[in-house]
């Protein structure tokens, strides 16, 4: 397993009226990927962007674009953020009818696939597609809203998924989001996460740099 913290700013807590200009400070300042929130109001009580916001992304973006789907129907929308440029793709396990055709499809047209959990599904529920993922985000707090609080029993769940995939003989990368900051990154890098998403704790804090890169540190120390 890679041992460097990756840092993947979420911007849904970034200022939407400028928000080309919130990409180019942090990819500058260091971060990893770009984290893209897609709600559509149904799989969470909330909605957000579609495929135009991310091709307009994948215009300026200098490092990947970690597109989170949180969406009831992946299963035939996967396509449309693969076209718009989505660099990773991350389909919820309790959202996906055909999850590991989905993944399939993802990683068919190029791009890293993901899977993500919510906190109420088991880590057993992507035992049998660990093989074909890139990625495992944990859900720290029950999506939809950023600005939660962190949900503590998400520290066994990424030891779980480490301990899981080392069974098997893989390495995805394990991604925890939400409520992400100095003080809960070291906790999830202990146990076995490599990619942080933080999103109020970097776009809301006066030096967005300077916090993501504060988170980094933070993590790195733990591990």
């Amino acid at each position: 397993m890679d041992d460097r913290i990756l840092m993947a700013p979420s911007i849904l807590s970034a200022d939407f009226t400028a928000l080309g200009d919130a990409v180019r400070e942090v990819q500058e300042g260091g971060a990893d990927f770009i984290h893209v929130d897609v709600m559509d109001g149904h799989f969470v009580p909330n909605m957000t962007i579609g495929p135009p916001v991310v091709k307009a992304l994948k215009r300026i973006a200098t490092i990947p674009l970690d597109v989170h789907l949180m969406i009831d129907n992946a299963d035939w929308t996967v396509q449309w953020y693969l076209e718009a440029g989505a660099d990773l793709v991350t389909v919820h396990a309790e959202a996906c009818d055909h999850l590991h055709r989905v993944l399939q499809s993802i990683r068919a047209h190029g791009a890293k696939a993901g899977v993500s959990l919510n906190p109420g599904t088991p880590v057993s529920a992507i035992e049998d597609v660990l093989s074909i993922v890139d990625l495992v985000l944990i859900m720290s707090v029950n999506p939809g809203f950023g600005g939660q609080s962190f949900i503590e029993g998400s520290i066994d769940r990424v030891r779980e998924v480490a301990s899981l995939s080392a069974e098997q003989g893989v390495s995805p990368l394990i991604e925890v989001d939400g409520g992400i900051d100095a003080r809960t990154a070291p906790l999830v890098a202990a146990a076995g996460a490599r990619v942080l998403v933080a999103g109020s704790a970097v776009f809301c804090a006066e030096d967005p740099v300077q916090a993501m890169n504060d988170i980094r540190a933070a993590a790195s120390a733990a591990m």
